[in-house]
């Protein structure tokens, strides 16, 4: 069973995801770089889809998916020092 988000709303240090069941998600921005670094106006244009939530001005996808598995941004993996 999948669910979608309703409402986004963002504080210094998380994104908040309110989801159509009724849940809300409290995320830290340190998962997701991209949007850690967007200025406050950027983080704010988004677009809420099916399955996540898109920003296209900083190239950012997540799903809600992953959210609830507790993904965080999944594109940037860190190396061990070799």
């Amino acid at each position: 069973m999948s669910t979608s988000a309703r409402e986004l709303r963002f504080d210094d240090f998380a994104m908040w995801v309110e989801l159509e069941d009724g849940r809300t998600l409290g995320v830290p921005l340190a998962w997701f770089p991209r949007l850690l670094h967007a200025t406050p106006e950027q983080r704010l244009h988004y677009e809420i889809s099916a399955g996540g939530l898109h920003w296209d001005e900083i190239d950012e996808d997540i799903s809600v998916d992953g959210l609830l598995a507790g993904r965080g941004d999944v594109t940037h993996r860190h190396a061990d020092a070799a």
